[in-house]
């Protein structure tokens, strides 16, 4: 028993190294010999991957394969590129914004990495002719209904975070919104990374760029991060840069404006604004970074982000452990965490919000130990995130301004 014990640990091991190393070849954080031949061979399975993603694209294009309308607005929010845009705060303040001005809001999301229907129930449900589960509703509104396991980090944290707000998870999103709509009364639906999700027609394509990294090295995936060609950046209706520190890129805006001369270029930033108790539930002020000796961990795509905010806050990083994106945090980790934090002399401990709904909530850290809340700063292109709602969703019509 103890061999296969040992036997998994070690599979499971080289398993998660190999996939950190594929992640370092993506984001070209490597270099050497068996590294450029692994490249190579990713590259080639990129062409595989575009002749694949621009024929679906094509066949929509020409209405063999069609879209689904569903009769109320539909706001698709999404990106290029895989994950690190700062989609999730740009999704909760527009749905919290619309929210606020009188729209039943919707958010619909596939859930990436939450828990699926079981093997036997699905096979149980085939024999018998059943029918197909209903959409996962996150929350209808009034009340959370389901964990991060079940909805997945995002849905969860959107549906913890938005009181008012629906979020309700399926794969099928035409069949989450058609449920939203007459079960839920939802007037207004928010498409979550759906960029890609064709089959839904959506009357607002809000594209996210992270303007630290834009698309990666313009290798579509395996052997870059682009989903498709940076050419789609004409389908945009509104591109928001997101990550600015202020400074503006004329490159990076002439590229854009290469493929997409008419769409509105919204620059924002995400910033920190105070850190939350992750055992009380208690805000604290991020003074309480500088100066002092932290640790942090993260499961997200671009863990150089959130390192790089304790640091400009004055933390001083004494020990950081990077997962996996979308990692679910067991206890045995946190405590080698946390261990490993002491003996480096950290004070405090400090991960993002969506790390924070992967760790069991009575988990009890033996540092104080903080999750980082961010808020969406509009830098140029409309005098405020509100406003930029009010204008995209509540445009004036003619006749208001004759």
């Amino acid at each position: 028993m103890s061999f296969l014990k040992d036997t998994k640990r070690r599979l499971s091991k080289a398993a998660e190294n190999f996939a950190h190393m594929t992640a370092d070849v993506i984001y070209d954080r490597r270099e050497g010999l068996r590294v450029s031949v692994y490249a190579a061979f990713l590259k080639a399975l990129s062409y595989v991957f575009s002749a694949i993603a621009g024929a679906r694209y094509w066949l929509y294009k020409k209405r063999v394969l069609r879209d689904a309308p569903l009769g109320c607005l539909v706001v698709v929010v999404g990106n290029l590129t895989v994950g690190g845009t700062g989609k999730t705060p740009i999704v909760e303040k527009f749905a919290r914004t619309l929210s606020e001005r009188g729209r039943k809001v919707a958010i619909l999301s596939r859930g990436y990495k939450s828990k699926p229907e079981g093997a036997l129930k699905k096979f149980l449900r085939w024999i018998t002719h059943g029918e197909a589960p209903k959409p996962k509703v996150v929350s209808d509104g009034t009340r959370v209904l389901l964990d991060s396991e079940f909805a997945g980090d995002e849905p969860y944290m959107l549906a913890r975070n938005l009181p008012g707000v629906a979020v309700v998870v399926d794969k099928n999103r035409v069949r989450a919104g058609h449920y939203a709509i007459a079960e839920l009364g939802a007037d207004t639906l928010i498409l979550d990374d759906g960029f890609q999700y064709l089959p839904l027609k959506g009357q607002l394509q809000l594209l996210l760029v992270d303007k630290t990294n834009p698309f990666g090295n313009f290798n579509l995936l395996p052997r870059g991060i682009l989903r498709e060609s940076v050419s789609h950046l004409n389908r945009a209706s509104y591109i928001f840069l997101t990550k600015s520190d202020g400074t503006r890129d004329p490159e990076l805006e002439r590229l854009i404006r290469k493929y997409n001369p008419a769409a509105e270029i919204i620059e924002c930033a995400h910033r920190p604004t105070t850190l939350v108790d992750f055992a009380s539930g208690e805000r604290v002020g991020l003074e309480i970074l500088k100066g002092e000796k932290i640790a942090c961990f993260s499961a997200i795509a671009m863990p150089e982000s959130f390192e790089s905010f304790l640091e400009k806050l004055g933390g001083q990083i004494a020990y950081r452990k990077r997962f996996l994106d979308h990692h679910r945090f067991d206890d045995s980790e946190l405590d080698a965490f946390f261990s490993a934090a002491q003996k480096a002399g950290a004070k405090l401990a400090v991960c993002t919000e969506k790390d924070a709904v992967r760790i069991r909530q009575d988990f009890r850290a033996p540092l104080p130990f903080y999750y980082t809340k961010l808020e969406i700063d509009i830098i140029y292109g409309a005098d405020d995130f509100e406003s930029a709602v009010e204008r995209i969703c509540f445009p004036k019509r003619k006749a208001d301004t004759l």
